[in-house]
């Protein structure tokens, strides 16, 4: 049996090439992640424990003029991030994409060696491990790397994220809502203005994510957006702003863009 698949996004805009059965696989997460970024100009983008790609790629597939750099610590899956660049199908990607093999929580000069230089990009995005130690843990050990917290995960994560986008650089994440507290702390000082929105399955049931965006150096008080439902409430479709966004037809924009 295969060991792999050849994944289409955003109808068949870019392909991505994935673990089968085993390992973390991109899906509904990552296209709401890359989402978040709304910028037509030309920016550097870089995708924190990119996996396989699947969120880099999504924003280099809806943004032309975004050069996206993927970094990821697991070989594995740079392996797989390597064969989704190679596809004759992503060709009109692949010259806009570059890879770094690096474990997101190194510092000074170590992370500096291995390609994350200060104040480089202009958007950091981020889909962190999310379970924690009363999770039930998984016995596939790559799915466990991408998934299980190890330390002080979001202060460790967002003090990279903080030295490597530019001032007035926006950090954009996808987490469970039960880490907001976690995520707030982290910020601190490094990143203000942060706008978060929760995610429910349909109206009457509780949320199941939290996007947030925040901008280095501002000083902007904390927002809560509107609500985001993915289903009507008789309904297994996805409702048509949460379709735009997952395929690449839209962009998810901040309500304040400008640092303040």
């Amino acid at each position: 049996m295969p060991r792999e698949t050849v994944d289409a996004f955003h109808r068949g805009g870019f392909h991505l090439v994935q673990p089968k059965g085993r390992g973390h696989r991109a899906g509904m997460d990552a296209m709401l992640l890359a989402s978040m970024i709304d910028d037509d100009r030309p920016i550097r983008v870089v995708d924190l424990g990119a996996g396989a790609g699947g969120a880099g790629l999504a924003v280099a597939s809806r943004l032309p003029q975004a050069h996206v750099t993927l970094v990821e610590r697991s070989s594995e899956m740079l392996a797989y991030a390597k064969k989704t660049l190679a596809l004759a199908e992503n060709g009109h990607l692949s010259e806009r994409v570059s890879l770094i093999a690096a474990d997101v929580t190194l510092t000074g000069k170590a992370r500096h060696a291995a390609g994350l230089l200060d104040n480089a990009f202009d958007h950091v995005i981020m889909n962190p491990p999310f379970n924690d130690g009363r999770d039930r843990p998984t016995p596939d050990s790559l799915k466990a790397e991408a998934h299980a917290m190890q330390g002080d995960l979001f202060e460790d994560w967002l003090r990279t994220a903080g030295a490597i986008v530019r001032p007035g650089g926006q950090l954009s994440l996808i987490a469970r809502p039960q880490s907001i507290g976690e995520i707030i702390a982290a910020c601190g000082k490094r990143l203000g203005g942060i706008e978060i929105t929760l995610i429910h399955p349909r109206e009457g049931e509780s949320a199941i994510r939290l996007l947030l965006t925040a901008i280095k150096g501002s000083k902007a008080r904390l927002a809560f957006r509107s609500p985001l439902f993915m289903h009507g409430a008789d309904s297994h479709a996805f409702l048509p702003q949460v379709d735009d966004l997952s395929n690449g037809r839209l962009g998810y924009a901040r309500i304040k863009n400008k640092v303040s």
